[in-house]
């Protein structure tokens, strides 16, 4: 009996005529409902009480298997291109050593500070205040503050920024701001920043009272 024989078997089938207690009385179309419907209750029963575990088992490791090939994939791609990127580090350090020259250490700062103010003065500037602050340390390097006002011309302050910027150790003007005076004079204050970097004793001697102060804490 094919499908087409059900289903032609079924139309107009009365099922209150089946007895349940002799279902090997049943007709053919019937016993094949019955088989389809008890197959279908046992796959929706073996689903819900083992298959779904088994399939959120099979998911997450097929989750992982595709972390585990991009993790391949990238550590693949960073050795393919080991030797750039080696190349690219030592032009970092050859760039990095480059900016560490041009910051003075400790017993350099005094003349650069001269060479700031006379940037000024070489500019016809007059400087009302030139105080340079409290140094602020990181953890390699120092910087150092300048508060400045200084009367003259706006293109003498213009001139006296190009001076900045082009002296051999690294100098930023900040918070720059100019007002009018009497007698057409201009009156620029700023603060000049410049840095140094730590000595190895510095350093260490940074380290130690940071590790003094951590343990303090703990306590």
């Amino acid at each position: 009996m094919n499908v087409n024989d059900i289903i032609a078997e079924l139309k107009g089938f009365d099922f209150q005529q089946l007895d349940p207690n002799d279902p090997g009385s049943w007709p053919m179309a019937a016993k094949a409902v019955a088989l389809a419907l008890l197959f279908s209750v046992i796959l929706g029963l073996g689903y819900f009480l083992d298959w779904s575990d088994q399939m959120d088992t099979l998911n997450a490791a097929q989750a992982e298997e595709e972390k585990l090939r991009q993790t391949f994939l990238d550590k693949k791609q960073q050795a393919i291109n080991l030797d750039t990127y080696k190349q690219q580090l030592k032009d970092i350090n050859q760039s990095f050593g480059a900016m560490l020259r041009q910051l003075p250490n400790k017993s350099e700062m005094d003349a650069l500070i001269t060479d700031i103010n006379q940037a000024g003065v070489g500019r016809g500037l007059e400087f009302v205040l030139f105080k340079p602050g409290n140094e602020t340390l990181t953890e390699n390097f120092a910087e150092q503050p300048i508060a400045i006002q200084v009367t003259g011309g706006y293109h003498d302050f213009g001139a006296f920024a190009s001076d900045v910027a082009q002296l051999p150790r690294i100098v930023t003007l900040n918070n720059i701001s100019i007002t009018p005076e009497k007698g057409g004079n201009l009156t620029m204050t700023a603060v000049a920043k410049t840095f140094r970097y730590l000595s190895d004793d510095e350093i260490a001697a940074r380290k130690k009272a940071e590790q003094a102060k951590a343990k303090g804490g703990k306590k």
